[in-house]
């Protein structure tokens, strides 16, 4: 009897396909062993050239669209749509659009503002925020976001730096606007979000809005000609001084937004920013990124440790912003039971250390953390499509071809760039750190800030490899490996990052040498074990026959200056130590610390709780160190 398999034979395949499968399998091999990051690489770079075509097309067609004019279609296209959820209440894509247009309405009655004109924005986190701000953007307006942390003379300078016909002041900093008032430039008409005001001269904006037509204005006053035209002014603390004005193109904008589209966000995605809105990762990577996706977004007023997961499950919120420090402070709350009982698969944002990096996901589930680096002014980003513990993202040839950067030697100790015999820059190996420099070009502009041409002539560097060759200083020690992953390393010069923030040396110095028994201030950063960035201290030299008044030295810094910039730590010094340049000595007193039990200056700790500053013992740095003392 024969077999079913002598019935009916298999049909045996051509020697060729075998051949093929077996070459395919190594190809595949191949691919993962020397290539591992192809697949992800080549999909991220399609997004990246995707959105570019469709930008150029658009200028191709003579069509300037920026992110206001989707706002506005998605107003007509989903009106019913929450865009804001605020508190509780939820805000439609119609109901933005409606108040937005009461507030253009009331300027363009009130306010003599012409196609251009620069409105500086004092407000905290709510949704008048955003409606002002789109508002404004529809009589074609530049917007000035203000830091609300800043006060007095730094205050002051970013509004008289950004020159504004108009300032806008939210309910809750009323306080700040009495500070300032009696400084204030008289050109500069003031508005404040009330229904009746105390100040003189000072317009209430609230009233006016409740008797607004929501017809919107003219097209032609916010229709854009030119995507590098400015729309912004979002403020920076860069290397030296006082806060810059960093302009703002609407290229940027379109740049910024589609940050959570390329990290895999859709229109479906519920997004929840704790980040204040002044800033630009808060405004045009989170309100920016919502509108390029058509999606909702969760405001918060303030970020709050303790209430973040119980937002995020009450919204159903899948997607967060953070900055490393965000990430540590929820960390650091006591554990509750159903912490990984949330519907948050991404988390966007910077700065996030690996051993957080790493408890944050043991502990919260499986988030993909998407980290990405980017100035605000800056012509230059990576992006972390991998999800590779530490770092800010990769590159590859195609991506330089686009985004063209490198990294170069730098003199930490002379701060600046090292140079060879034929005064060319000169590019580190791989593994090595080096400043991050990126070209500048038509497709890839500096814009730089808002009235100050020498300080955007500071952040270029010409002749770097070759005659007539420009880049933008982005300020930013890094180190690229054999992978072509990015790692963030150190900032160079007189600044340092703290909670979240840049703080520039010179301006806490300036401060602190406006009391009258102080002779000279250093004022540099310091690692705190357990903390990211650099705690803030400052080494005096007291005026001869002076005595220290720490007391005075507490009200000048907390009046002066935003919180996440008053130094931590002072050390009193006899005598200063000078380079051979005469520039102040930092790097040995970085190194040295705030350990009393090495140094033999006097020492002091900002104890916020005590309000005051308080002498630095052995037991109370240990405290520090084991992270009991909060700082």
């Amino acid at each position: 009897m024969r077999g079913w398999d002598d019935l009916y034979p298999l049909p045996v395949p051509p020697s060729w396909v075998s051949g093929a499968v077996v070459g395919i399998l190594s190809l595949h091999f191949i691919q993962k062993l020397l290539f591992p990051y192809f697949w992800a690489d080549l999909r991220y770079l399609l997004k990246v050239f995707t959105y570019g075509l469709r930008v150029e097309m658009y200028r191709l067609q003579g069509r300037v669209v920026t992110v206001l004019d989707k706002f506005v279609k998605l107003a007509e296209k989903q009106p019913h749509k929450p865009f804001l959820i605020y508190e509780g209440t939820i805000h439609t894509y119609r109901d933005v659009d409606r108040r937005s247009n009461r507030i253009a309405q009331v300027f363009l009655q009130h306010e003599a503002l012409k196609k251009g004109d620069t409105v500086a924005l004092l407000m905290g986190n709510e949704p008048d925020f955003i409606h002002v701000w789109f508002g404004l953007a529809k009589l074609g307006c530049v917007v000035a976001f203000l830091n609300f942390n800043v006060r007095f003379r730094s205050l002051l300078h970013c509004v008289s730096s950004c020159e504004p016909k108009i300032l806008v002041v939210g309910a809750d900093l009323l306080g700040t606007l009495e500070e300032i008032l009696p400084k204030l430039q008289k050109d500069v008409s003031v508005w404040i979000m009330a229904r009746d005001s105390t100040f003189p001269n000072v317009h209430t904006l609230l009233d006016k809005i409740e008797t607004a037509s929501e017809d919107p204005v003219p097209v032609n006053r916010c229709s854009a000609n030119n995507l590098k035209s400015a729309v912004l002014y979002i403020f920076t603390s860069g290397t030296t001084g006082l806060p810059k004005a960093a302009v703002i193109s609407h290229l940027q904008v379109l740049k910024g937004a589609a940050g959570l589209w390329a990290f895999g966000a859709t229109s479906e995605d519920i997004i929840y920013i704790t980040l204040p809105l002044y800033h630009s990762a808060a405004s045009l990577l989170g309100i920016g990124g919502c509108i390029e996706l058509g999606a909702t977004c969760v405001l918060k007023k303030k970020f709050s440790a303790s209430q973040f997961w119980s937002d995020c499950k009450r919204y159903n919120v899948t997607v967060i912003q953070y900055i490393g420090e965000l990430c540590r402070y929820l960390c650091n709350q006591p554990v509750k039971e159903g912490e990984k009982n949330h519907k948050v698969r991404l988390a966007v944002g910077n700065g996030v250390r690996n051993d957080v990096w790493r408890e944050f996901l043991d502990r919260f589930g499986a988030v993909k953390i998407c980290e990405f680096y980017g100035a605000t002014e800056g012509n230059i980003c990576f992006m972390n499509h991998t999800g590779k513990i530490g770092s800010v993202g990769r590159t590859n040839f195609f991506y330089k071809l686009f985004f063209p950067f490198d990294l170069i030697k730098y003199d930490v100790q002379k701060d600046e760039p090292i140079r060879n015999k034929h005064g060319w820059c000169e590019k580190v190996k791989k593994g090595e750190a080096g400043l991050l420099i990126s070209k500048v070009n038509a497709k890839n502009p500096f814009f730089g800030y808002a009235g100050n041409k020498r300080h955007t002539e500071k952040k270029l560097l010409c002749e770097v490899f070759k005659k007539g060759d420009l880049y933008f200083n982005t300020g930013d020690l890094m180190v690229q490996d054999h992978d072509n992953f990015l790692y963030f390393w150190d900032r160079i010069g007189d600044t340092f990052r703290w909670k979240g923030e840049n703080v520039a040396t010179t301006e806490v110095s300036d401060v602190i040498v406006m009391l009258d028994f102080i002779q000279e201030a250093n004022v540099y950063g310091v690692s705190v074990p357990g903390h990211e960035g650099k705690a803030g201290m400052a080494s005096l030299i007291l005026k001869h026959g002076a005595s220290l008044d720490l007391e005075q030295i507490y009200k000048q810094v907390v009046t002066y200056l935003p919180s996440y910039a008053c130094p931590l730590f002072l050390r009193v010094q006899e005598k200063m130590e000078m380079t051979g340049t005469f520039k102040q000595q930092k790097f040995q007193l970085v190194d040295e610390g705030f350990n009393p039990s090495t140094i033999t200056d006097p020492l002091y700790f900002l104890d916020n709780a005590k309000k005051a500053y308080v002498l630095l013992t052995k037991e109370l740095h240990e405290m520090i160190l084991s992270g009991k003392m909060k700082l």
